[in-house]
């Protein structure tokens, strides 16, 4: 099959178009470089994920250069006040300090993230698979990146991989050396129904979570995490009988969704001119819901170094991005792992709420540890 190439090399060839992908080019390209963006599939694009962004995730979007508040008025989402832990016998919950989250579907967040970046100018090569990247030597490391598709060649000075944890990019680039500290099954469900709260509930049980956001005045989604495979959203209601209660007049919107949710940290995210981000940089368990604050944080510090020429800088600013949530999902984690512990501390939390609120403000970086925290800032040029 002949494959055109392209003959001017853009600066970044960003492969994968999900959130974290959009959210680089955005970035990139309000930097004032020349952006493509590669994707097998064509959009509308959709995965399993709990859909709720906490008001960091807003933050760091409104970092990236793009007002989500603004951009959704044309359409319905629901506001996420703050937190709420239920288990067997205790209730806690926590209030988000200042602004509210949002619980937003994933397909609305994947448009509204594609109409700014095609408003922007950013290219897109739909239903183009990558096969190959050829990179140059290290006495050429001047010349462009070759990138091969089932269509076409394009170049480009830099690449970033933001196609997932089986990223290939990151298998060409030599960046697959990674500790995996947890590994876990997910399944996505749509509700019809009017949501009887505006806090994320996560319901804990004998054999996983259920993590409910409300996404608008007539849906939740429900989010099942679990150490097993999850047959159906009823098998998992079964051992969650207060949530089984709140949905026994729901009904189905759509059909289960499955995935699976990695605590995942590489030992390196970039090289010369490959760098990686999102899922396929590592990751944190589902239960922190930090998955996209995470890749928007890592798509202004991407956008800077390329901006700079300095990947061994995203590299830095990679991992104290990463501190803080990995450390709270191992936490969280060890409160799936041990119901004792996690009774005791969800108790504790119901009789001292000032406790669980400061957590929560650490957590969403909304305290003095996580604003001491440095991170690349950003310096648009348009």
């Amino acid at each position: 099959m002949h494959r055109r190439t392209s003959s001017i090399p853009s600066d970044v060839a960003i492969i994968g178009a999900g959130p974290a992908g959009l959210a680089c080019a955005i970035a990139s390209i309000r930097r004032g470089l020349q952006v493509d963006v590669i994707d097998a599939m064509r959009p509308p694009i959709d995965k399993a994920c709990g859909e709720g962004l906490m008001p960091d995730s807003l933050q760091a979007l409104a970092t990236v250069g793009l007002d989500l508040e603004k951009e959704l008025s044309r359409f319905e989402t629901h506001p996420l006040h703050g937190i709420r832990f239920l288990d067997e016998t205790s209730t806690a919950q926590a209030a988000f300090p200042a602004n509210p989250g949002r619980g937003i579907r994933r397909t609305i967040l994947h448009q509204v993230l594609l109409d700014r970046a095609n408003s922007l100018g950013v290219r897109f090569h739909w239903e183009n698979s990558v096969q190959d990247i050829s990179q140059p030597s290290i006495a050429k490391q001047s010349e462009a990146t070759l990138i091969h598709t089932n269509r076409q060649t394009l170049r480009a000075r830099y690449v970033v991989g933001a196609d997932g944890p089986g990223s290939r990019v990151a298998k060409w680039a030599g960046l697959t050396r990674e500790v995996i500290h947890s590994r876990r099954i997910g399944l996505r469900q749509h509700y019809n129904i009017a949501p009887w709260t505006s806090y994320v509930e996560v319901y804990w049980g004998p054999e996983g979570q259920a993590y409910v956001t409300p996404i608008s005045s007539t849906q939740v989604c429900v989010a099942f995490i679990a150490n097993q495979k999850i047959p159906t959203p009823d098998h998992a209601l079964a051992h969650l009988p207060a949530l089984r209660q709140r949905l026994a007049t729901a009904k189905l919107r759509d059909h289960a969704r499955g995935s699976i949710t990695l605590g995942r940290t590489l030992h390196r995210v970039a090289t010369t001119n490959i760098a990686l981000i999102g899922d396929a940089s590592g990751s944190v368990d589902a239960v922190t819901g930090e998955g996209l604050a995470l890749a928007f944080r890592q798509a202004s510090a991407l956008a800077s170094a390329i901006h700079g020429d300095n990947l061994a800088a995203y590299q830095h600013a990679h991992r104290r991005i990463q501190r803080l949530p990995t450390l709270m999902s191992k936490a969280l984690l060890l409160m799936d792992r041990h119901p004792n512990f996690r009774n005791k501390t969800i108790s504790l939390f119901e009789r001292h709420p000032s406790l669980f609120r400061h957590l929560l403000e650490i957590h969403i970086g909304d305290s003095p540890i996580r604003r001491r925290t440095p991170h690349l800032q950003p310096n648009y040029t348009t």
